[in-house]
């Protein structure tokens, strides 16, 4: 299958890949990690379909977009709010409906209390939030230092980083094995290697979503669903309910027999979820 992002453009400085696709009411998307904008591959077609307008992107530092070789290039979740809002003014767009994945959820959450009037609806799905991020798993690795895991053989960072990203499913005989090769490409290798540590681990820190933590019921000023495997390992349904909490008004859906990497192993009814939600928020 073809990326969906088939386009590039500098954005701060630094070269985006993006897309855009059909015609209609404006929806972007924000992947998290360690995946990108292909994470969305089986949800556009149906967004487009239902006469939506879907924009996707590649992080900095992740997919297809640049991976700055300095470590002083801001790929955190702070920083990434920079690039979604130079693509805004790239795509011409003053409202729109937005869903996120993951760290994708932790930008979202920063923009939407600093730009609320941007947003005709918000959609999380499985997000990162508050203190929930980085997981025990992920704290463990990066205690040994970013260091030494950019410098293990290509071999064992595979096969390490493999079993990790089959975590993101409730069973992993449904991670579709193309696109399971394709996010261990991603990561893996003499650029994708250090430029996971540099620009994704390193900014596991969640000071970006504390700091906003106590604004998140600004995002109850526009329709808010949060979407959630049952099975997720890496952020657990307890901080869904937090979210609900919070958020006042927000809708939230628990899919069953689906873990943390809900596009991806449940495309279909998440896809059906948010048509549905968009559809009603106007």
């Amino acid at each position: 299958m073809a990326p969906l992002v088939d386009q590039n453009a500098i954005i701060r400085g630094n070269r985006i890949a993006y897309g855009v696709h059909g015609e209609g009411t404006p929806v972007v998307l924000l992947h998290g990690t360690p995946s990108s904008s292909y994470i969305w591959r089986n949800i556009v077609p149906v967004l487009v379909k239902a006469g939506f307008k879907a924009h996707v992107f590649d992080l900095l530092g992740y997919g297809l977009s640049e991976r700055p070789w300095s470590e002083s290039t801001d790929t955190s979740i702070t920083g990434q709010v920079s690039i979604l809002e130079g693509l805004l003014d790239l795509w011409q767009l003053n409202t729109f409906h937005l869903a996120a994945h993951d760290i994708g959820g932790g930008v979202a959450q920063r923009f939407g209390v600093q730009s609320i009037e941007r947003l005709k609806s918000l959609t999380m799905i499985d997000v990162v939030s508050y203190d929930s991020y980085p997981s025990k798993r992920t704290r463990q690795q990066m205690s040994e230092g970013l260091e030494k895991l950019i410098k293990k053989p290509d071999a064992e960072h595979r096969a390490n980083f493999k079993n990790w990203l089959l975590s993101t499913h409730s069973h992993e005989a449904n991670f579709d094995s193309e696109a399971l090769q394709l996010y261990l490409d991603f990561i893996s290798g003499p650029v994708g290697q250090a430029s996971l540590f540099r620009h994704q681990v390193a900014h596991y820190d969640p000071k970006h979503t504390m700091e906003i933590a106590d604004r998140l019921d600004v995002l109850g000023q526009v329709p808010v669903q949060l979407i959630w495997g049952a099975n997720d390992t890496w952020q657990v349904v307890d901080w869904a309910q937090k979210l609900n909490r919070a958020i006042s008004g927000s809708e939230l859906h628990i899919v069953e027999n689906c873990g943390h990497f809900a596009p991806e192993e449940r495309p279909e009814e998440i896809a059906a979820l948010l048509v549905d939600f968009l559809g009603r928020a106007g």
